[in-house]
């Protein structure tokens, strides 16, 4: 690659976006990106007009060259691209609220990439994914795909078993993981090295060194109770230390929704009748943040942009890419085909493990720890699930789907799956083309 890049990011128009921005600015030395496309829908077109006149202050502040453009037209934005960034969210903030809500009118837990209210969006996600996946067939078959949209590990596999386009499942929890662990040990992040196993927002840290030395046990033990352990989006409730030093591992933030459920519901619950779901006080950040956007005299990335839970977006981003382009043959947390990595899920299922990336994509490191029952377990029933789903939202199977929801630790019920997916079907029909038809979701 010795021209300058082209660059489209899908859903432009996302609050997350100056914080992508921010990172060509500080990486254009190493990234010689030439033109970058903001693309949205015409219903979001306010929120890519405010970003895109931020995005450009900011390039102009910079004094860096990247041309910007903003458009509707993806295959515009797709053709001939080096790399396609996807941060959708199909139907917006409001089926967000109503992915959460649905699951806790039974009481269970509503979340936008897990449990039941995962498995709404990943219905209306999944056929737009593969829209736009075929057009970059067609339009850039050399592109790498970095999908950053959620749930991220289904969305993945999906384009892994669907397409023939070259993608990487991307989240900013390994390296925010890596970050505070950083922060517990005192020392630079440079420093860390974890091996990580599982698969999206389902992930064990079951290795830590710094400095060469292996202190997986002390990180543990700094661990349990430890405030600050999570996401922005995720309660921060403490680990028990016998529980950890039992696992032996450290789960990623997400597991509290399964580790903790009763804690987590109750405290769901509790928010649902004051300050709402998180996806309404999302809401609110958003309008504030797009207010903070407006102003003329904005021209570097909000420091407010932190509350709405992207941490390290930019750096996760801008690594891949990165090391992509460069052929640095470093190593990133990355969600990628199986192909025998974790000899107890099928091969062709996504992943989310250690990967050396180089100019050809990301490769899985082989392990240095067999998975524990109480790890395998979990993943292994979870992965089925998502298996399930991306069955279902690929053929819109009724049947599949039910199943996909009746084995999930989250729902597990067949009356409450059954219930629960009535209602997601309900409240979607607009986003669910593959799931009308008899004998089909409908």
């Amino acid at each position: 690659m010795d021209k300058g890049l082209k660059v489209a990011v899908i859903g432009g128009g996302s609050s997350y976006t100056p914080e992508l921005i921010e990172g060509f600015i500080k990486r254009y030395h190493e990234l010689p990106v030439k033109e970058l496309y903001l693309v949205d829908i015409k219903e979001g077109s306010e929120k890519l007009t405010i970003v895109g006149n931020l995005a450009k202050r900011m390039l102009e502040k910079a004094g860096v060259p990247i041309d910007l453009k903003l458009t509707f037209d993806r295959r515009q934005a797709l053709r001939d691209a080096d790399f396609v960034i996807t941060q959708i969210r199909v139907g917006l903030l409001e089926a967000r609220a109503r992915d959460e809500k649905i699951p806790l009118k039974y009481k269970c837990i509503g979340q936008e990439t897990t449990g039941a209210g995962g498995f709404a969006k990943a219905m209306r996600t999944i056929p737009v994914i593969l829209d736009i996946c075929k057009e970059i067939e067609e339009l850039a078959p050399n592109a790498f795909l970095l999908n950053f949209t959620n749930p991220a590990g289904i969305l993945t596999e999906a384009v892994l078993k669907h397409t023939n386009v070259k993608t990487i499942g991307l989240c900013n929890i390994p390296i925010g993981t890596k970050m505070q662990i950083a922060n517990l040990c005192e020392t630079d992040i440079a420093n860390v090295q974890l091996e990580m196993v599982g698969i999206n927002h389902l992930n064990w840290t079951t290795k830590v060194m710094v400095s060469g030395k292996d202190i997986t046990d002390e990180v543990l033990s700094k661990a349990s109770g430890e405030q600050g352990l999570t996401m922005k989006n995720v309660p921060d409730f403490g680990w028990d230390e016998l529980f950890l030093q039992s696992l032996n591992a450290l789960p990623c933030a997400y597991h509290r929704y399964f580790y903790m459920r009763d804690e987590m519901l109750a405290e769901q619950l509790d928010s649902l009748n004051t300050t709402g779901t998180r996806a309404e006080i999302v809401q609110k950040v958003e309008a504030e943040l797009f207010e903070l956007y407006k102003d003329p005299a904005l021209d570097i990335k909000p420091p407010q942009l932190q509350e709405r839970g992207g941490a390290y977006y930019s750096e996760a981003a801008l690594d891949l890419i990165s090391s992509i382009y460069n052929d640095k043959g470093d190593i990133q947390t990355v969600n990628v085909k199986n192909n025998g990595t974790i000899p107890c899920l099928p091969d062709e299922v996504s992943i989310e493990v250690n990967c050396v990336i180089n100019a050809k994509g990301a490769y899985p490191v082989k392990l240095d720890t067999s998975l524990s029952p109480q790890i395998r377990g979990l993943l292994q029933v979870v992965k089925a699930y998502e298996e399930l789903a991306v069955e279902a939202g690929v053929t819109g199977n009724y049947q599949i789907a039910l199943q996909a929801l009746a084995i999930h630790p989250l729902v597990g019920s067949v009356n409450l799956a059954k219930a629960i997916l009535d209602d997601i079907i309900e409240e979607n029909k607009s986003f669910l083309p593959q799931l009308v038809g008899e004998g089909q979701l409908s």
